[in-house]
């Protein structure tokens, strides 16, 4: 399924999944809606950078033509939205917040408010993440409640140490990060540890084995969800 539509969530949900990934952004007028790329080229027929165009015009952008006709016409989602179909379920999320370049931390503090909104009363609630400290950082200040991930592809230098600054239960890494010390060295810092993107059998055991607490995936039709 394309990829940041509830077409995806609801085929991860027909395979059994109860926990999802998604990316979410700023549309102009401030609207929080799913979409991995600053531009939107590469996922829509449309071109340019996605937020500096109002939701009333990425609410009726095709997000699913690029990826096969039988999914022409499914939309690029809001959070709302996205919102609605995981507390219906009871469904889990980890909700990486994805800024356009420049605006970090006021997306981050942004999106925290609304899913502090959103998910009010729920038992439930995402767990924010980034690759930008300073989106984790805005939403450490509107919505310090909220749990909150340090994503990390490279080893640069002090990324453990901005993880625990931002108070961060999580950090998730590239695969190719993750072993046996550095899981270690989460846990005791009190910690989770998890990684991205396992589409890999063999790849998913290796780390299970080391004591991994979570594996993102795009293979649900390959791996069990438990």
């Amino acid at each position: 399924a394309p990829e940041n539509t509830l077409a995806a969530f609801r085929e991860g949900a027909r395979h059994g999944y109860r926990a999802f990934e998604c990316d979410v952004k700023l549309s102009a007028d401030d609207v929080p809606f799913l979409l991995h790329d600053t531009e939107l080229d590469r996922t829509t027929p449309e071109c340019g950078v996605a937020s500096l165009r109002p939701w009333s015009e990425l609410s009726r952008t095709d997000a699913g033509i690029w990826h096969s006709r039988a999914y022409a016409g499914e939309p690029l989602p809001s959070l709302r939205a996205i919102a609605a179909f995981l507390q219906a379920n009871g469904f889990a999320l980890d909700l990486e917040i994805k800024p356009t370049p420049g605006d970090e931390e006021r997306t981050g503090r942004l999106v925290a408010a609304e899913v502090a909104r959103l998910w009010a009363g729920q038992a439930q609630v995402p767990v924010l993440s980034s690759f930008q400290p300073e989106a984790l950082q805005g939403a450490m200040q509107a919505a310090p409640q909220l749990p909150r991930a340090l994503l990390v592809d490279t080893n640069w230098p002090g990324w453990f140490e901005v993880a625990q600054r931002l108070v961060c239960v999580a950090v998730i890494t590239n695969r190719q990060l993750m072993d046996a010390t550095l899981i270690a060295q989460l846990h005791d810092a009190g910690m989770r540890a998890l990684v991205y993107t396992v589409n890999d059998t063999n790849e998913a055991q290796r780390l299970i084995a080391l004591g991994i607490n979570g594996i993102i995936t795009d293979a649900v039709d390959r791996f069990s969800p438990c």
